[in-house]
């Protein structure tokens, strides 16, 4: 398969998904994907996001080795939204290694502080640092400070269930 080609052939759940479990749990094949999600033009890139969601839901210990270029990348200035989207989103559900831990906290904090970032990168991000919280307690008070703030500011439905749920997880964890 021409993975790019197939990507470009049509956007659909089930193309995604017939894509996805063409990757299924094949390292090489993975590899392909991760180059165009991280540099390939737009529309390539916000397929391939898509796809590579759905393999990190069904594989997520295959993208571990992917991990370091995706954390980076998080840091150009011109990462299109749905590499961001579905980088934190990917980091959601991982157990993020001790070296990426540091920038990952950075770059979550610089998108849920941001009111001009989209809602699914903010409440994504939310999500990361409550779960980095529990390794790390010192983060806690910020996180809550900046989700209260948000939510007294108003905001979408979605950031505001995601953040009462993140508070919530926040009162359990020591700090």
């Amino acid at each position: 398969m021409q993975l790019r080609e197939e990507i470009l052939k049509e956007h659909s759940k089930a193309h995604s998904l017939s894509i996805a479990r063409w990757i299924g749990n094949n390292p090489a094949r993975l590899d392909q994907l991760v180059q165009l999600f991280l540099f390939d033009e737009y529309r390539v890139v916000q397929r391939a996001a898509w796809i590579m969601s759905l393999v990190a839901e069904a594989h997520p210990l295959l993208l571990k080795p992917h991990l370091p270029a995706m954390v980076d990348r998080m840091g150009d200035d011109n990462i299109p939204v749905a590499v961001k989207r579905n980088v934190v989103r990917v980091l959601q559900h991982m157990d993020i290694p001790e070296d990426l831990q540091g920038p990952v906290m950075n770059y979550c904090f610089r998108f849920l502080e941001d009111p001009a970032e989209t809602v699914a990168v903010r409440a994504f991000s939310m999500t990361v640092l409550a779960r980095l919280a529990k390794q790390y307690p010192d983060i806690k008070q910020e996180i809550v400070l900046l989700i209260e703030d948000q939510l007294r500011e108003g905001a979408t439905a979605g950031f505001i269930s995601r953040g009462k749920r993140t508070l919530k997880e926040l009162g359990k964890i020591k700090g």
